[in-house]
Parts: structure tokens; sequence; C-alpha cells
């Protein structure tokens, strides 16, 4: 029997070092790069190294909720989408809680307010850690009512 965690088709993600408490991340292991939203980046320099300051609108079919990020940039790549469409992104690298498993993944950055989630989590993030069932939701677990009321407060601009 492999020991891994199991992870659903749809599962809630933190992303302490942008202090995103809470997003959640379609699992497709059909996409081999992981992809956040983002929009308003720019990119600026701090202390000699390459940054990108971002919003995210962290909640689904919201946009009066949003969180300004900063990381370093990792690289720009060009990336196709699923429809194949080709865009030049910035690649950030980021720590991520899914359950109790703690990993550093690369997200592209790409505005996806018309997409059902903010957040997308592929194969080369996920590598060889769990194991997906995608036929289950949040088996890595979902914040209660009252959790999720202080992540909105918490997080209106």
């Amino acid at each position: 029997m492999i020991d891994k965690p199991m992870l659903g088709w749809r599962e809630w993600v933190a992303l302490p070092e942008l202090k995103l408490a809470k997003i959640k991340a379609k699992i497709d292991t059909g996409a081999r790069s992981s992809a956040l939203h983002a929009f308003a980046i720019e990119p600026y320099r701090k202390g000699g190294q390459r940054w990108l300051m971002f919003a995210i609108h962290p909640l689904q079919k919201r946009c009066d909720v949003m969180i300004e990020c900063h990381a370093p940039i990792k690289d720009r790549r060009l990336v196709m989408d699923s429809g194949g469409h080709k865009q030049r992104r910035y690649v950030i690298e980021t720590q991520l809680f899914l359950g109790q498993s703690v990993i550093r993944a690369e997200m592209t950055l790409t505005n996806r307010d018309s997409m059902r989630f903010r957040m997308l989590l592929g194969r080369t993030a996920m590598d060889t850690r769990f194991i997906v069932d995608p036929g289950a939701s949040y088996l890595q677990g979902k914040p209660d009512k009252l959790e999720y009321q202080r992540l909105l407060e918490r997080e209106k601009p």
C-alpha cells in the first residue's frame, strides 16, 4: 500500500508567504504547471532583486475581496493554456500548505477572473507526493463557517 496523502479534484490551499490564508484550488493532473490568479502585476526592484507586486481576488465569483501580494520573480515563461493559447507569464515560487503537507511550488501568474477556480495545482507541484481521487472534494479539509467568515473580514481591502 502506498502511503501518500489523498487529494480530491478540488482542495483548500494556504499560501502563507503571500499572506493568503485559504484559496480554493482545482487539482489538475492534466496541467503541467500551476497557475495563480493575479492582476495589476507590477515588477519592481528590491535590494537588487526583481520582485512583483500583484493583487489577487482569492474568492471565487467575488471581486470585492482583494489581497496585495509581493514575491521575487523566478522566471518569465511562455505557457500554453488548455485552449491552446500561448501567454508569457511571470513565475514565482512559494510555499503551500495542503492539509498537513507543506511544499514549495512554482506558480505562473495570470488573470483567472473568468475561470471557475482562482488557483490551479498542476502535476509538477504535486510531483509524486499525492494520490488524486477525481470523484472526491476537499479530502484535506475545508474551513468551518466561522473560520471562513474571519477569512473574509481579514482579507477585505
